[in-house]
């Protein structure tokens, strides 16, 4: 696999189950998905991605039962999409660290590399809403972030799938002090990722009061 695809389908795999950590609670935070480096996630801001997912994934396959299939395959998409927001914070602390930056120009010759492996920038798009729950709209904040990832590595000597890479990620979610609202779960410092609480009792509720088992 390509390295820009296993980048990818790395940061996308670091969605996993790790002990409980300690969570903020909705009355330090209201309305807060998450707070980072003192920056609130919103609720509102994290519904807004996800139905841009939604949306997109609907466009893709016009046909109820289809699509009825692909929420299925999906129902974590909010926790999911929640990760890759923080993660995108994470990670852009640890380039800033190390001193790491991306131009408009390398992000450009990347997409364009993509497009070509894949078959056009339409293919791209299907290809990563597919595979990692990117909208098409988001596509370009995503291939930055794997840009960014693999300069870092490369700025530390390593490799995304070594510790060295990792270690430099904690240090980065230490500083940015990540409180997650315990309905999407708690962020592991070490890992790097979002980890579902134990809290059986918390339920996610969508705006109209709905149960979500997202």
């Amino acid at each position: 696999m390509h390295r820009r695809r296993r980048t990818a389908l790395l940061l996308s795999a670091a969605i996993a189950a790790a002990p409980l950590l300690t969570a903020c609670g909705n009355d330090a935070h209201p309305g807060a998905a998450a707070v980072v480096g003192g920056q609130r996630i919103t609720v509102a801001q994290l519904e807004n991605r996800v139905s841009e997912v939604r949306a997109a994934q609907r466009a893709a396959v016009p046909d109820d039962a289809q699509y009825a299939q692909v929420i299925a395959k999906s129902g974590t998409l909010p926790r999911d999409v929640l990760h890759n927001l923080v993660l995108d914070r994470v990670l852009h602390r640890a380039a800033q660290d190390a001193g790491v930056t991306v131009t408009r120009k390398e992000l450009q010759k990347m997409r364009s590399e993509l497009e070509g492996q894949v078959g056009g920038a339409k293919a791209l798009e299907t290809a990563w809403l597919q595979q990692y729950g990117i909208a098409p709209e988001r596509l370009d904040e995503n291939l930055r972030l794997q840009l960014e990832a693999q300069k870092l590595a490369a700025a530390l000597g390593t490799d995304t799938g070594k510790p060295a890479f990792w270690n430099a990620l904690a240090e980065a979610s230490k500083k940015l002090d990540i409180d997650l609202n315990p309905r999407y779960g708690t962020w592991d410092v070490q890992k790097s990722s979002r980890a579902d609480a134990k809290t059986p009792w918390v339920r996610e509720v969508t705006a109209a009061g709905t149960p979500q088992t997202a």
